[in-house]
This record gives C-alpha cells, sequence and structure tokens, in this order.
C-alpha cells in the first residue's frame, strides 16, 4: 500500500511537473520568438520556413529604430506618462484606502461600492464625454490628459487591491498612537504606510504598467506624432499595405524591458499583494 502510494504521488508529481513545463513554454515562447526575430535580417524574418536561431546575427533593426523612427519620442512621452499616473495614482489611492477602510463615517459603504463598481464601466463608453472634456480644457494633444485618464482608470482597482494590507493592521496600534498624541496624518504617513510597503509597491506596479500599455486614449486624444506613446507608435510599424516586422519586434523588445525590469525588482511584492487581495477580500 505503501509503495502504491508512493508511486500514485510520484505520478501526480510527474504530471505537475510537465504541465508546469508546458505552461512554462507557452508562456515564454511568444517572448523567445519576438526576441530571436528582433536580431534576424529582413529576409530571414519573413522566410516561409522560420528559423528558430538567427541564422544572421543583426542590431540594424534597432539602430532603425533608435535613428529613423520616432521610437525616442514615444519612449520619452510613456516614461512621463507612467511615472507620473504611477506617483499621482499611488498617493490618491493610499488616502482613499485609508479613508474607506480605516476611517468611520456615514455612507462610507456606499463610497467603496460605488468605487469598486466603477471599475466594471467599459472604458470606450467614456472616449467621446471625455474628449469633450478635455477639448474644453484645452488639454487634447496634451499629455497630463493621459495622465489624469489613466489615474482614473487604475485607482479602484488600486483602492481594492490596498484593502487587504490596511484590514491587517490592528486598530490598537492606531489608538495607542493617539493616546500618545500622534496626529491623523502623522498615523497615516509615519505609522501605517511603512506596514503596508508591499501593498503599495503591488499598487504603484499595477499603476505603471496600466500606464505603459494603455492604447485606447493614446491614440484618440494625441493628435501630433510626437505626443503618441510606446503602443501607438508601435502600432505605426503596421500599415495597411506592409508589416515593418524588424521595426515591430525590435520595439517590442525594448518596450518590454522596462515592466520586466520592474518585476524583477518588485514583483514579489506584486503577487502578494495580488494574492492578499483574493483571499481576503
Amino acid at each position: 500500500m505503501a509503495r502504491y502510494l508512493r508511486g500514485s504521488d510520484y505520478a501526480v508529481f510527474a504530471v505537475k511537473v510537465i504541465l508546469l513545463v508546458f505552461l512554462f513554454v507557452i508562456v515564454l515562447f511568444p517572448f523567445y520568438w519576438i526576441l530571436v526575430s528582433s536580431f534576424k535580417p529582413t529576409d530571414e524574418l519573413i522566410r516561409a520556413i522560420p528559423t528558430f536561431i538567427p541564422e544572421t546575427f543583426t542590431v540594424e533593426h534597432y539602430k532603425n529604430l533608435l535613428r529613423v523612427a520616432e521610437y525616442p519620442s514615444y519612449l520619452y512621452n510613456s516614461i512621463v506618462v507612467g511615472l507620473l499616473t504611477t506617483l499621482l495614482s499611488t498617493f490618491l489611492v493610499f488616502l482613499g484606502g485609508y479613508s474607506i477602510y480605516r476611517c468611520e463615517y456615514p455612507g462610507k459603504n456606499i463610497i467603496s461600492s460605488f468605487v469598486i463598481a466603477s471599475y466594471a464601466v467599459p472604458t470606450t463608453l467614456l472616449t467621446v464625454p471625455l474628449y469633450l472634456i478635455f477639448a474644453g480644457l484645452g488639454l487634447i494633444n496634451n499629455l497630463l490628459s493621459l495622465v489624469l485618464i489613466n489615474v482614473t482608470l487604475v485607482s479602484p482597482l488600486g483602492v481594492w487591491l490596498l484593502k487587504a494590507f490596511l484590514s491587517s493592521i490592528p486598530r490598537e496600534v492606531e489608538e495607542a498612537a493617539l493616546v500618545d498624541g500622534a496626529g491623523r496624518l502623522r498615523i497615516m504617513f509615519q505609522l501605517v504606510l511603512p506596514l503596508i510597503a508591499p501593498g503599495i509597491g503591488a499598487v504603484a506596479i499595477f499603476c505603471f504598467i496600466t500606464s505603459w500599455t494603455e492604447f485606447l486614449f493614446a491614440n484618440i486624444f494625441m493628435l501630433d506624432e510626437f505626443k503618441k506613446t510606446l503602443p501607438v507608435g508601435i502600432a505605426r510599424f503596421i500599415t495597411q499595405y506592409n508589416v515593418d516586422w524588424g521595426l515591430l519586434m525590435a520595439g517590442a523588445v525594448l518596450t518590454a524591458i522596462p515592466p520586466v525590469i520592474l518585476f524583477a525588482l518588485f514583483g514579489k511584492s506584486f503577487v502578494r499583494g495580488l494574492t492578499a487581495g483574493a483571499t481576503k477580500y
């Protein structure tokens, strides 16, 4: 019986390993294909029989991307929008989350439900009203409009992500600080904020990646070519009659580098934040 159980456990373990390897290949193969394709010359890139390893290694696509295309402008715009969105939305999410989940006042539950429900509104429905509003404010073709839109889009889910971390702090900790004479702002920023640092990191990563990949509003609201962000700019390599696969692959590789670095540095906090939010909500 014991031998049978050991054999069964071994079979289950083998199946899990096979499934993990299969999943690993499925997830990583597109990234591998994009990476190796970016180093192939154009004739090899469009060959009917593809090569898994470049026969001829070239960096010509990267040179063209940085010299000929408007990629540096796209990169600059995405960095500005991503960083401003992350800083502003993380700050507002912290204030909003603390207000909803740590303070007591009439209508708090209604506000909490409204914040979460607002995330379910399809973004396409907001396109025309937001365009009219920003046109009236003179913010069309202005990166500030993308920052404000991204902050609006990411804040509801950011508040929800922060709930588990805020709820894990015993209220006695704040009450003791109040008895010692600490003000509310001091408790928020010197006591609560360090305790929920992993949650703040998870929210910041979520905000940056969402703004980094946002396409719809960046495509509609930014009219000038040098105002476009990376997702919109790279899409310009695909035209009605031609696809510049070399620039497309090289642009995709360079665009993916900041999120990859971000995940390498703070990925554990991000996963822990998502897991805590899913299990404690």
